[in-house]
């Protein structure tokens, strides 16, 4: 009788564990942290297609790209000129999924020196309850931007697509952009961007140590322009240290997968990458 307690026991256990590693992400709570998927990640779907997979995932927070397909056999619309309708009826199909509202961030989002156009998508920011823009505004709109941070008390987190294709690829640019500015502006750190520029991605994030907002995390295969996406924790991407880094410099915000690879169906390895994110929030947090 006590063997087959004991039998039991250990089943239930290791039950526990695997429903933990697997679809519960709590152990992201402790270092406050959030992981959220980035609807690119599914842009072939609609965005309630995308909120599906996501909930699926066992994922509870969402960050809206630039850009969604609200049906698929119509064109992208760009998020920030979603009508009220459209956005009522994304909200409602989150909540009925189980993802938290509002978006953890929108992006990314065009800001220019057009303070019209650019105060539009702080707008609409404010409308729908979303405290962080991602964006890599031109560096003469950094002053409208710090202007509109302040008067909507709304982040924007600048982002780095790789060498030449944004002025941002170096964190170098991210800090130089920010020096001198108000704390709402600081850096959507995109690690997988780093390594396709042949940058170390822990060092640049050292380099942005109290001013990260928020991550596009990503590990990769090489270190190259052409890299692609794989599960976290199987690449060159030192994720476990990356996370380690994260918590040394007490960071607090969300984590958005943006998985670029295997676009018709990458949900099997976005719920390994769960896992090791799981597994790995867990070792940093313990005693």
């Amino acid at each position: 009788m006590k063997k087959l307690f004991l039998l039991a026991a250990i089943a239930i256990f290791a039950f526990g564990v695997k429903a933990q590693t697997s679809t519960d992400t709590s152990s992201a709570d402790k270092p406050g942290w959030q992981l959220a998927v980035h609807s690119y990640t599914f842009r072939l779907f609609t965005i309630f297609d995308a909120i599906d997979k996501t909930a699926a995932l066992g994922i509870k927070h969402m960050s809206l790209s630039g850009s969604v397909l609200l049906d698929k056999d119509a064109k992208p619309v760009g998020s920030v000129t979603l009508a009220d309708k459209d956005m009522e009826a994304i909200k409602a199909k989150m909540i009925s999924a189980g993802i938290s509202w509002p978006f953890v961030n929108i992006g990314v989002v065009q800001l220019t020196t057009n303070e019209v156009q650019s105060r539009k998508v702080f707008e609409f920011a404010k409308k729908w309850g979303i405290d962080t823009l991602v964006s890599e505004p031109e560096t003469n709109a950094l002053d409208t931007v710090e202007k509109l941070c302040k008067e909507y008390n709304i982040k924007v987190a600048i982002h780095d697509h790789p060498k030449g294709h944004s002025i941002y690829w170096n964190p170098d640019f991210v800090l130089a952009a920010i020096k001198g500015r108000t704390p709402l502006m600081g850096a959507c750190a995109d690690v997988g961007h780093w390594m396709r520029s042949g940058l170390d991605p822990v060092e640049c994030l050292k380099k942005l140590d109290g001013h990260i907002i928020c991550l596009h995390f990503k590990d990769l295969n090489e270190m190259t322009p052409n890299a692609h996406d794989v599960p976290w924790g199987t690449g060159i991407g030192k994720t476990k240290e990356l996370m380690a880094e994260l918590k040394r410099q007490h960071f607090h915000g969300a984590f958005c997968v943006e998985y670029e690879y295997h676009w018709e169906n990458s949900s099997p390895e976005i719920a390994e990458s769960v896992k090791f994110f799981n597994s790995t929030c867990a070792e940093l947090s313990a005693p």
